[in-house]
């Protein structure tokens, strides 16, 4: 009876001991979320979680004494499931953050629970303006990547450069298209110009449709401003490209069209009867001469992502290279930090990082030097890391890779 109370004793002890070291290794790992649209923009997922990857990578998916895991989630481009993503969030003893993908919406109808709830959400993708700004105090969300409040100065100013007096505006009728809507039309004003007309589409628009939207602009425009993801982006290049020579417009777009598949549907045969263009930000891949540090950013990916053999390979490379440098600036950010194993405090503590950062961090698009600051209503651009100088119009080349123009003069407002 006595060894066997013994015994009893001993394997509690041992349980005792199994659990102390299993919390304790719970606590040194810290779950980084990925919540994008995995099934309808998978290629732009799929580049923003490469180029993620490729930063942790550098530092062997660890800081300090704790294990850095991205955990995927798939929202579908669905604002409900984005926030049922967000809520498995919240309940992760070991979740710090989580970085969004292309789509503005998710974020847009999950914003006020996003700051309440004191989620870090880092954006390497969506463009709508008001998802980085708030009347609220709390803001919890900061961007590295095309900026609507700025994007439409940029397609309208250049269209113009061009020589178009008469854009029209073709836009996907979600809060992402509205907010375009507003800064386009403002830009035009300033440049004593305005839309000669708005349509709005829905997601899963048919090509029929399409065809006769096109033929309704026609008459009133020179140039058709779009904004719209590559779904519909192809539905209506597609279109525009079936139409006899004199039909058909020139189309400056918005980068969502970048996000998929689109340039393997409208392929360099299609495109040669389209005059397209689409805004990206000042670095690509696509150059004969990348210096050191994108050369050794692409080889340690190369390393990790077998399909990767050369820079034409990363699909939607935008969301590589902003996932990599908005990673990059999260890992200073810690650095400066620290973690403490309390989830709340080190979310609290990076975001303060975050908006001070005291050492510079080299990126693929520039060096960033304090890309954040405290956000207050009357410094909207606080939780922006890019600016006016960092964007570019650019195009598919032959080979579907993106072609920069690199000639913009700088944009002053």
């Amino acid at each position: 009876m006595r060894h066997s109370l013994f015994f009893q004793k001993k394997i509690i002890t041992i349980l005792f001991l199994i659990l102390i070291n299993f919390k304790t290794q719970a606590l040194e790992t810290y779950n980084l979320y990925l919540d994008a649209d995995f099934s309808g923009a998978k290629a732009s997922s799929i580049s923003i979680q490469q180029g993620i990857e490729t930063a942790l990578f550098e530092v062997n998916h660890k800081l300090f004494k704790y294990q850095l895991n991205l955990v995927i989630k798939n929202h579908r481009g669905n604002s409900l499931r984005s926030k049922r993503n967000l809520e498995a969030f919240l309940q992760d003893p070991n979740a710090l953050l989580v970085f969004s993908g292309l789509h503005s919406p998710p974020i847009l109808a999950n914003k006020k629970f996003i700051n309440q709830n004191e989620i870090l959400l880092l954006d390497p993708w969506a463009a709508a303006g008001p998802i980085t700004r708030t009347t609220h105090k709390k803001n919890w969300i900061f961007r590295l990547s095309i900026d609507d409040q700025k994007a439409g100065f940029i397609i309208s100013d250049n269209a113009i450069k061009e020589g178009f007096t008469k854009p029209f505006l073709l836009l996907e009728d979600t809060g992402w298209g509205r907010s375009n809507e507003k800064t386009i039309t403002k830009a035009l004003k300033q440049k004593n110009l305005k839309p000669m007309g708005v349509k709005w589409f829905n997601w899963g628009i048919g090509k029929n449709h399409a065809r006769l939207t096109l033929r309704e602009i026609k008459p009133l425009a020179d140039v058709i401003f779009f904004v719209g993801n590559a779904t519909e982006g192809k539905t209506f290049a597609k279109a525009m490209s079936e139409l006899s020579s004199d039909e058909r417009l020139p189309i400056r777009s918005h980068w969502g069209i970048t996000g998929g598949d689109f340039a393997d549907i409208i392929n360099k045969d299609i495109r040669q009867s389209l005059d397209l263009q689409f805004i990206q930000t000042s670095f690509s891949f696509n150059s004969d001469k990348l210096t050191a540090l994108p050369t050794s950013v692409f080889n340690t990916a190369k390393k990790n992502f077998k399909q990767l053999l050369t820079p034409q390979d990363i699909k939607a490379q935008t969301g590589f290279i902003h996932g990599y440098d908005l990673t990059k600036i999260l890992i200073s950010a810690i650095n400066q930090s620290g973690l403490t194993g309390d989830k709340k405090q080190d979310q609290h503590n990076i975001h303060k990082a975050l908006e001070s950062l005291q050492k510079p961090v080299e990126g693929l698009i520039k060096t960033y030097i304090k890309p954040f600051s405290p956000y207050m209503i009357n410094q909207p651009d606080a939780h922006e890391a890019l600016s006016f100088n960092d964007y570019v119009m650019a195009y598919y080349g032959d080979d579907n890779e993106i072609i920069l123009i690199k000639n913009n003069e700088k944009i002053g407002l």
